[in-house]
């Protein structure tokens, strides 16, 4: 078995890739249609991987093991998070510090920064269990002080 690279490793080789794709783009096409065209591989992206995550557990999934999923996420320090409530309906939560953002703004990214990381958030749910949904009003990568990160089981709590 290999073991996973970490997510915030993984995220800095992607946006390698994709910086100088996704110029070209803008260059040919204009950066709305080459931020929407991210924007779509992006979440497309997201909702695979949590299907990934989902076929771990034989789509036995809870917001208990969801809960432990943000360990893949905080690994290496990438975020630093108060967590609020944590229960089998509620994941609320605050970013006090994200080296994603970090990462993007030194890689000289930042603009797209949220089509990279931000918008996988919510969507990676469809992908993994479409009960959980987030709320959030605010992100670091758009200047404010913190996330706000407000997860919510709309299913039935597993037993």
């Amino acid at each position: 078995m290999t073991a996973e690279i970490p997510t915030l490793t993984k995220r800095k080789l992607q946006a390698q890739v994709i910086g100088p794709i996704y110029a070209e783009m803008v260059a040919q096409i204009g950066e709305e249609r080459a931020a929407l065209i991210l924007d779509t591989a992006i979440r497309k992206a997201a909702v695979a991987e949590g299907q990934y995550f989902a076929e771990k557990v034989s789509g036995q999934t809870s917001m208990a093991d969801f809960i432990q999923l943000y360990e893949n996420w905080t690994n290496d320090g990438a975020l630093e998070m108060k967590v609020i409530e944590a229960s089998d309906t509620v994941f609320d939560f605050d970013i006090t510090r994200c080296k994603y953002a970090e990462s993007y703004q030194e890689m000289g990214l930042g603009h797209i920064g949220h089509l990279l990381s931000c918008n996988r958030d919510g969507t990676f749910c469809q992908g993994y269990d479409p009960n959980i949904s987030l709320e959030r009003k605010q992100t670091i990568m758009e200047g404010a002080s913190c996330c706000t990160f407000r997860y919510r089981y709309n299913g039935k709590p597993a037993e």
